[in-house]
């Protein structure tokens, strides 16, 4: 990590009356002072009929004033590649204004970011650290895929922006997952993976000593990206000769699988209602292809985040196999526990 500077951005919420331009200018001046900077040049403008933006250059980078007299709000940002840190002038700002409250935010300025959950629970927002981009590119299927290296984590698969899974932790996502259907019924002849490209569920049917997977992918430049950034994941599962890939559309593949073909299917699908209206719809040919006591289980989402969700997948279970058996396992990656259903075909 290479560090720049120091930022912080106060919202000054609840100031009353409007405050003249050369208040700001002796503002900046304070401010300058006590963080021990150079102010090289001051702009500034009065707008009409109200408002007022000031920039001073610094130095060390620059301090700006935007006054909202309507809305009895002044933003204020201060970025500096100086040795004090721009909190200093938080004190400064509350001696010299008369407001209602103050909210800060402040960060470094790195080569590390932040990346936003789009899965966060509702009401709250989480962020990743990032610590380097990897992997940046749309798939010829449409697929966003990003491999990110996250501080705490270490190398991600992200697809349209939902993380998919993260290299320190995945092993608890794919033992609970594969784990879920053998509990029910031991038999591991044959297995159909529908889904998961990153290849820790495949990694996992090996290590079972499955007799035979097939692996029904949509997008291969998925799995080719994982094995060259997360290969400790699927371990080359590509190449065993216990595993056949089968890429594109899986549910159309499979209409062409002989009837009573699995012990085991593992729907390991992306994370939203799409894909739980795809396999709905396609049930019926799941059904035929797994055997009689066969085991079907899906990854199902968190009840933290997407409570619906994971009520529609029981939904499905419950509507076409009359049972739904619920596992779940903490993963700290996701920052909540996940779920996986699971069925059997009697």
């Amino acid at each position: 990590m290479v560090k720049v500077g120091e930022h912080i951005t106060l919202d000054i919420i609840g100031t009353t009356g409007e405050y003249e331009p050369s208040f700001f200018e002796g503002l900046v001046y304070k401010i300058a002072e006590k963080a021990k900077v150079t102010v090289l040049n001051i702009s500034k403008y009065k707008f009409e009929p109200q408002g007022f933006t000031l920039v001073a250059l610094l130095a060390e980078s620059h301090i700006s004033f935007h006054t909202f007299p309507e809305h009895g709000i002044i933003s204020f940002d201060f970025f500096t590649c100086g040795k004090v840190s721009p909190s200093v002038a938080l004190d400064v700002i509350k001696n010299e204004i008369n407001c209602k409250r103050i909210v800060k935010k402040s960060f470094d300025r790195h080569t590390v970011e932040n990346y936003f959950d789009t899965s966060s629970t509702p009401g709250m927002q989480k962020s990743y650290v990032v610590k380097d981009v990897l992997e940046d590119f749309v798939s010829k299927v449409g697929q966003h895929v990003q491999i990110l290296d996250l501080e705490e984590f270490g190398k991600s698969l992200f697809i349209d922006k939902d993380l998919q899974v993260a290299s320190s932790d995945e092993h608890l996502y794919s033992s609970t997952f594969v784990n879920s259907g053998l509990k029910l019924n031991p038999s591991k002849e044959r297995a159909a993976i529908i889904g998961g490209g990153d290849g820790g569920v495949a990694r996992e049917c090996i290590s079972k000593n499955f007799g035979f997977i097939d692996w029904y992918e949509l997008d291969p430049e998925v799995v080719e990206v994982c094995d060259k950034h997360l290969g400790t994941i699927g371990q080359k599962a590509t190449e065993k000769n216990s595993v056949k890939c089968v890429w594109g559309d899986a549910f159309e593949s499979i209409k062409k699988i002989e009837t009573d073909t699995y012990d085991k299917i593992y729907i390991d699908l992306n994370d939203d209602q799409f894909c739980i209206d795809l396999a709905a719809k396609n049930m019926d040919q799941i059904i035929r292809v797994l055997k009689p006591n066969g085991v079907v289980t899906a990854q199902v989402g968190s009840q933290d985040k997407r409570p619906k969700q994971v009520e529609n997948w029981k939904d499905v279970f419950n509507k076409n196999f009359g049972n739904a058996t619920l596992d779940r396992v903490y993963i700290p990656s996701f920052d909540s526990s996940w779920n996986f259903y699971t069925s059997v075909n009697h």
